[in-house]
Order: C-alpha cells, then sequence, then structure tokens
C-alpha cells in the first residue's frame, strides 16, 4: 500500500532545558543514551551487535544461541517466538496467531499470518448473543502462528529449521522455574479457565498453576512442537496434530474441522505507514489494529506536540485526545482487509481527514469522543537485530490469557480465542463470517528514518499496543529518550468516554492537571502486565550497532554480545 505521509516544515519553539529542536532530527552518529534517569527502574539501556530483546530471559537465550550457531536476526526471532509458547504460556502459544515486520538489509516486508473463522461459521451461529463468546470452543479461529515460524525461516532464515526448536523442546522435556509474572497471571487465569476442556489437565498440575520459581514440564508440548520442526509445520495443518486438533473440535461441537486448518494460508501483506516529521512509522495492514497508531500520529502532527517537553501534562493531553479518535475510527471501520469496501485504510490514512480529527481536539478540555473500550489481551513481542543490520519485529498472542482456554490434550496446544474480535453487527465491515480474519489487536511496529531502518519495537497488551506505540515513538524520536527510558517511563491508557488509566507512578501533579482538564482518571499499579503492556525495543546506534531496551513491568530483557 502507498505510504501517507506528513512532511511539514518545522514551527516548533525550542524545548526548555536546551537548543534541540522539537522537530525529529535524526543524527547520523548515535541515538541518545541516557545515564541521568528520572524513572523508576533505572536500567541502562543494552548495547551490543547482535541483540535479542523479550519479556522472557529463557526465550531470549534460546535466541542468542541461534547467533552464536550463527544464524541470523530471523533465526534467533523465531527460536525466542518458539520458546515463549513453553515459558510463557500466559500470553501466547503453538495455537497463537503472529504477524512480523522485518528489514532484510535492503527491503522492509510485513507478514500477515492470523488465520480465519472457520467455514462453518456465520451470523446464524451467533443468533441470540450479544457478543462472539469470548473463551471456549465458540470463540476458537484457525491458528496461524506455526506457519509464521515456517514462511519466515523458509524465506529469510539461515539455519535449518528443526534447529529453531531445540531450546524450546528442551524446556518443555526438562522443565523450567516458572518466573514471578507469569505464575501471577497464571494463577488469575486458572480460576477462571480450569472447567475449559483439557486446561486443567496440562496447565494445573496438582490441580493448581504452579509458583514462581516452581518447575513446570510439559511433554505434550514437547511432542507437538518436534512434530512440527520435523514436517516443517504440515503436521499441524494436514497431519497428525491437525487430526487431533479436529477431532477435539468435533468432540466438543466447534464448527471448526480438518479442512480449516488445511486452508490456512499466511500473507505477505507489505506494511502501511505514517510519517511525522523525518521518520516513518510502519505497521501491518488491517485485519490489524496498527493503523490506530498511524492515525494517532498523523492526528499529532497537525498539534502542538513539538512545542512540549515528554512528560508535560499538556503532551499527555494532546496523545490521549489522538488516540481517543483513532480508536473510535479503528473500532468502527477495521476489519480483514478484504471486506474494507465503505472505509478504506486510504480513507482512514488521509493527512486532510486526520487534520480535520486534529482540529476537534480542545487543547484544554479532555472530550468524549465516543471511542470504545476493548478487553485486555494477552500477548507475547519480541524484537531481534544481527551484525549484518537484519531486524525484525516479531508478535504472537492467544489474545486473552491462554486464549480461549481450550487446550488439546497431550498435545501442549492452547487455542487462541481470536473470534471474540468479530462483531455481530450485520452492518459492520468485521462482522463474523465463515472465512474471513476477525480485527487483531497485536501489532508489530517498525520506525524507519531518512537513512534506514531505526528501530525495531512494540508494546504487547491488547488495546493499549497501539496507544503504547505512539508514546514509545514520540519518546525516542521527538523527546529524545532512550529505549529503556521510553520503556520505563510511566503510562497511560484510554478506556471509554473520558476515561484514562494512568500508571500511580505518574506524578500527583501532572494527574491533578489531567483531573482539571475533564480527564476521569483511574489509577493502575505498574505492574499490571496487561493493562500497560510490555514494551521491548531495538533502536539501531547508527553504522554498527544497536541498544535494546525491555519493560520492567514483564519477566525480561535485554540480551546481546
Amino acid at each position: 500500500m502507498a505510504d501517507a505521509a506528513f512532511n511539514g516544515p518545522c514551527t516548533c519553539a525550542r524545548r526548555a532545558g536546551g537548543a534541540v529542536c522539537g522537530q525529529i532530527q535524526i543524527e547520523s552518529t548515535i541515538m541518545h543514551l541516557q545515564t541521568n534517569h528520572p524513572y523508576p527502574s533505572r536500567r541502562s539501556a543494552v548495547l551490543a551487535d547482535n541483540m535479542v530483546v523479550t519479556s522472557q530471559p529463557l526465550a531470549a537465550q534460546a535466541g542468542l544461541s541461534m547467533l552464536a550457531q550463527g544464524g541470523n536476526a530471523v533465526d534467533a526471532a523465531l527460536a525466542t517466538a518458539i520458546a515463549l509458547t513453553v515459558v510463557e504460556p500466559t500470553g501466547n502459544g503453538i495455537g497463537s496467531d503472529a504477524f512480523a515486520i522485518l528489514w532484510d538489509g535492503d527491503t522492509l516486508h510485513g507478514l500477515n499470518a492470523s488465520g480465519r473463522a472457520p467455514a462453518g461459521w456465520d451470523a446464524a451461529r451467533f443468533a441470540g448473543m450479544d457478543a462472539v463468546p469470548y473463551r471456549g470452543w465458540e470463540s476458537v479461529t484457525v491458528p496461524g502462528a506455526v506457519s509464521a515460524w515456517v514462511s519466515l525461516s523458509e524465506r529469510f532464515g539461515k539455519l535449518p529449521f528443526e534447529t529453531l526448536f531445540a531450546p524450546a523442546i528442551h524446556l518443555a522435556e526438562n522443565g523450567f522455574p516458572v518466573s514471578p509474572v507469569i505464575a501471577s497471571l497464571w494463577a488469575r487465569a486458572a480460576v477462571e479457565l480450569r472447567d475449559q476442556p483439557g486446561f486443567a489437565a496440562t496447565f494445573m498440575p496438582g490441580g493448581r498453576a504452579p509458583k514462581a520459581g516452581e518447575y513446570f514440564t510439559s511433554p505434550g508440548h514437547a511432542h507437538s512442537l518436534r512434530r512440527i520442526a520435523q514436517t516443517k509445520g504440515k503436521a499441524f495443518y494436514e497431519g497428525d496434530l491437525a487430526e487431533q486438533i479436529a477431532a477435539f473440535a468435533a468432540e466438543h461441537g466447534s464448527a471448526l474441522n480438518a479442512s480449516d486448518l488445511a486452508m490456512h494460508q499466511p500473507e505477505w501483506c507489505g506494511t502501511i505507514s505514517k510519517a511525522f516529521d523525518e521518520v516513518t512509522l510502519h505497521e501491518i495492514p488491517p485485519n490489524g489494529q496498527g493503523i490506530a497508531a498511524l492515525m494517532g500520529l498523523g492526528i499529532l502532527s497537525h498539534t502542538s506536540i513539538r512545542d512540549l517537553d515528554a512528560d508535560d501534562p499538556i503532551a499527555l493531553h494532546l496523545q490521549i485526545e489522538a488516540m481517543k479518535l483513532a480508536l473510535r475510527d479503528a473500532e468502527s471501520y477495521v476489519a480483514d482487509a478484504g471486506h474494507m469496501n465503505d472505509v478504506t485504510v486510504d480513507h482512514l490514512l488521509d493527512d486532510g481527514y486526520l487534520a480535520k480529527r486534529a482540529a476537534e481536539i480542545d487543547p484544554a478540555r479532555a472530550s468524549d469522543f465516543g471511542a470504545g473500550a476493548p478487553k485486555d489481551g494477552g500477548t507475547v513481542y519480541l524484537s531481534t537485530a544481527d551484525a549484518s543490520g537484519m531486524m525484525v519485529s516479531f508478535i504472537q498472542s492467544n489474545y486473552a490469557g491462554f486464549g480461549s482456554g481450550v487446550v488439546v490434550p497431550d498435545t501442549g496446544i492452547a487455542l487462541q480465542n481470536r473470534g471474540a474480535g468479530f462483531s455481530l453487527d450485520p452492518a459492520h465491515q468485521n462482522h463474523v463470517a465463515g472465512g474471513k480474519r476477525p480485527f487483531h489487536t497485536i501489532i508489530p511496529g517498525f520506525l524507519m528514518g531518512p537513512d534506514g531502518p531505526l528501530m525495531s519495537f512494540g508494546v504487547m497488551g491488547g488495546p493499549m499496543q497501539a496507544q503504547g506505540h505512539v508514546q514509545m515513538v514520540l519518546r525516542t524520536q521527538l523527546w529524545d529518550q532512550d529505549v529503556q527510558m521510553a520503556a520505563d517511563a510511566p503510562r497511560w491508557r484510554v478506556t471509554e468516554g473520558l476515561g484514562v488509566a494512568c500508571e500511580t507512578t505518574l506524578p500527583d501533579a501532572t494527574l491533578a492537571a489531567l483531573r482539571s482538564m475533564g480527564h476521569q482518571i483511574t489509577l493502575e499499579a505498574p505492574d499490571n502486565a496487561f493493562g500497560f503492556g510490555g514494551a521491548q525495543l531495538i533502536h539501531r546506534l547508527g553504522a554498527r550497532g544497536y541498544a535494546g531496551g525491555s519493560d520492567p513491568r514483564k519477566d525480561g530483557g535485554a540480551a546481546g554480545f
């Protein structure tokens, strides 16, 4: 799709405390790296020639091991993603969907590996319901993550496909100590999901969720990964694993069948983009919500955001209002790209339209634009980069924590609940239909500068993701914060109406200023891993090397050599 860009002249004032112009200026040598850190974690960015950044340290080590064996950033990303299905089952699994954006050293590529609704789904199946079910078999769509692993490896990987699975299989067979944040989310999900088909038998050994530090093994998961590795995914979509999934679906009256699995194909879809001064944010085209991040950034380009400092309450106000507008449109119009007939991507990214939306923002007062409040989600994100210049932004998710809650017996395959992303409004472009992809919350982000790739990043966490992308872009590019500082900074999330959820780490004066403008503030602790997401970022240092930042709200970190 054609890029939509705003490249207007700089009209900003010089920011207080320095002579750096507020319009984004890309230096050819190195990004700004801070030693005077104002936010709670006080971590430093990790600097290296080869980098893996993700939310679980054992998965990061799996990725680094591929780089150490001579693999590239794609090999590292896939080994990390596969290991995450074992060590972070709260957010993803073999039954997930996935998306990726990668820079191969010359070109930017986008991959949509999200699955479609079973062919047997139609509106009549959900008659009398207010929404597609959020849990159970009636929320299950075809999983696409396995196809992403195969497609990325075949097109860009260097190592044998089976090699990528070795760390994950070892962890599943021999066990691993469950990390603290994941243990907390696991215990929370077990209360809700213990009665879903297959869940307790796989994820509640001894009748409960494992505690932090306890070892968890999953031999069925190891077997499934080995079969996927041996057959390059065919066992999952056409062979013995597909047969097990289809048989369990039939046992419970699900419409999902072997034909639905066999028909699945990932799509090399490219990216859509929006420029803000000298940088351009790239996202995956719909059916994902990445377009909301582009719209939010485009709206902000028509405001006074460049005149303000990062933590100025007015800067937060403008971002909140822009994201309300963007999310309202995304919820109203975004669907599987082939079904966006009345309102298209080009319509939503038109700069004239975004300027009109920006004009609706009162610079001193919160407005109710009617944005909805999507539910919190469970997702994993990772970024990798290697010394050759290849960079990968990869995300995979079961949607809600553990997805549908349905787990195919003896396989470790937890199935996603992406069907809950459909609308039951027959007039909506995202109306449920067989063979159609639902609206998706998970989005990988990628930032390009005038001289090439700048940053591979993501902010996992349901409706937080598009909002988090905008916050990360502005903090790293407009306000010169390094990737770790940007990840550490307090975050906010629009909810519904005038509602804004804010982390308790935001200063009292900032919260008071936002309330005085009419924002209805609710406070949540930063350890709400779903509510405020988990940022993972890799930024190029210049001609050589990277800076990695990892969210302190998660268990993971940045690792490199």
